[in-house]
């Protein structure tokens, strides 16, 4: 936990959210339910008001509706009918808008004061962009031209991935926000750091005494990262495009993931000391100098036709929107390392992939096996000792340990200590945007990604494109509702390991719960 987390959990002085294309997916369904939640909870108080922006027209009352139904939809709390409804619809106002005319944002401006003395909110605004990035820096500018950054209070940027499309575009990107707002100002949101069990990786390795010690090169083998869909691209054919796996899910997802789980422990419990580690690691990385070692530790798939319970799939160049001789990959792995004194040698596994058999996020740490030639190892095969984080969608801890079997025989078998936090809480568990948006209208920015973060791990991918862009030759196909190409398999066989099941078990493991 850090400081800014054991603050007063409410938003005491209040502010106004301003939700840019809130007529957009993402606005319906995750935004407003997680609003919702946190009025619920009592966490944002009555000093609020949410403003929605969009190009199409809407009434108050229209919008009001609209957020009604996604709350419905979405929300992990049922609307009560005991008129809370009602004060909670009167915080929401609607205001078309071009975001191109700053006359509108001059507008925007007047209507803002008017609901700031409406709600007692003392001039604080925090702008969330759920827009194209393109959109960001025009956007930015219209504010600040356009006088809502003039201001008594705060003022806060909350923008959403992808941050550019490789460093070069980021950093343009980043140039255009910073002639407009400070770096303490950008909250650049990855929803993978909202998650319970990733906000829980520090505390599982830095409150326990019997984890820390072991964290290490001389008691850990391997660590592997799984981030697996079972939807293929879905209607974001167009976009998957020209984006594929390594843009989409590993240049952000994933080493954020490896930055959590390899990061020192920081010098102070402050959000700015914490990022500091996380972008050591990311420096820390070992670059890709060539296409040769590129293809050596790297794998790429695309899944091609196949069936899930029964049900045939398309491949991947036969969906909507895709180009129907696209090489973009819907699989990545890789093998990473960490060249520092605690990760030296260490091999980082990392998947990701759409349309595999099971939909799920965890992080596997592997440590190093008993010694095989001594005392039980002569006579038993002994598993490794594994430690297994559950990200999504269950969320829990599992822990694999070697035991005798019951009875005489004497057999070892592996045992497991299963922590299943989704059953102990439930449907009730905090959504990502939840956490985010509060955290960045208390000006927490623990887990939120900096600029060296985003450039790092933008200089780490793109070695990774420039070989692809070479050639296509490694390319894999896969069947769609498989586990990926063979050559990822490979890749692990090759160090003398494999993947772990995903979800940790095995049929001949024991599990206490």
């Amino acid at each position: 936990m850090t400081e800014m987390h054991n603050q007063e959990s409410i938003l005491s002085d209040g502010a106004v959210f301003f939700i840019f294309g809130a007529t957009g997916d993402l606005a319906r369904r995750k935004l407003f339910p997680a609003i919702y939640s946190l009025y619920r909870e009592g966490k944002l108080g009555e000093r609020f008001a949410v403003v929605g922006l969009a190009r199409r027209p809407r009434t108050n009352d229209e919008f009001r509706v609209d957020v009604r139904t996604s709350i419905d939809e979405f929300c992990r709390y049922d609307v009560k009918d005991n008129g809370e409804w009602e004060r909670f619809a009167e915080h929401f106002e609607y205001k078309p808008l071009d975001i191109n005319n700053v006359d509108g944002f001059r507008e925007l401006n007047v209507q803002t004061e008017e609901i700031e003395r409406k709600f007692d909110v003392p001039g604080n605004r925090l702008f969330y962009m759920a827009l194209a990035p393109e959109l960001f820096g025009s956007v930015s500018h219209n504010l600040r031209d356009g006088g809502m950054l003039d201001t008594e209070g705060w003022t806060r940027l909350v923008i959403e991935k992808p941050f550019g499309y490789d460093l070069e575009s980021a950093e343009r990107l980043n140039e255009q926000l910073s002639s407009v707002f400070k770096e303490e100002q950008i909250y650049r949101i990855d929803h993978y750091l909202g998650k319970e069990m990733v906000q829980n990786i520090e505390v599982i390795r830095f409150a326990n005494a019997f984890f820390e010690p072991l964290w290490n090169n001389k008691h850990i083998a391997n660590i592997q990262i799984s981030l697996s869909e079972t939807v293929g691209v879905e209607e974001r054919g167009g976009y998957y495009d020209h984006a594929g796996a390594l843009r989409d899910m590993a240049q952000n997802h994933m080493l954020q993931m490896l930055t959590m789980i390899a990061m020192e422990p920081p010098s102070r419990l402050h959000p700015e000391d914490i990022r500091d580690e996380k972008v050591k690691v990311l420096r820390s990385l070992r670059q890709y100098h060539t296409a040769e070692e590129v293809h050596e530790h790297v794998i790429r798939g695309q899944y091609a036709a196949g069936a899930m319970k029964g049900k045939a799939l398309p491949g991947y160049r036969e969906e909507e929107k895709v180009n129907p001789a696209s090489v973009t990959e819907t699989y990545f792995a890789a093998r990473v390392f960490v060249d520092n004194f605690r990760w030296a040698g260490v091999p980082f596994y990392i998947r990701t992939g759409k349309r595999l058999p099971v939909k799920t996020t965890e992080v596997v740490v592997e440590f190093k096996s008993m010694p095989s030639n001594v005392y039980l190892g002569r006579k038993h095969k002994l598993e490794p000792n594994l430690l297994v984080i559950r990200v999504n969608p269950m969320e829990g801890i599992y822990v694999r340990i070697n035991g005798k079997k019951p009875g005489a025989e004497g057999g070892i078998q592996p045992l497991a200590m299963d922590f299943c936090q989704s059953c102990m809480i439930g449907i009730n568990t905090p959504e990502a945007y939840e956490r985010l948006i509060f955290d960045a209208a208390r000006g927490d920015s623990t887990y939120f990604t900096r600029w060296d973060e985003v450039a790092a791990a933008w200089s780490f991918v793109d070695k990774i494109a420039e070989a692809w862009r070479e050639s296509n030759d490694d390319l894999h196909q896969y069947p769609a509702g498989s586990w990926g190409p063979q050559a990822a398999n490979e890749l692990l066989e090759q160090d003398g390991y494999r993947w772990w099941p995903v979800n940790g078990q095995e049929e001949d493991t024991v599990v206490w719960k």
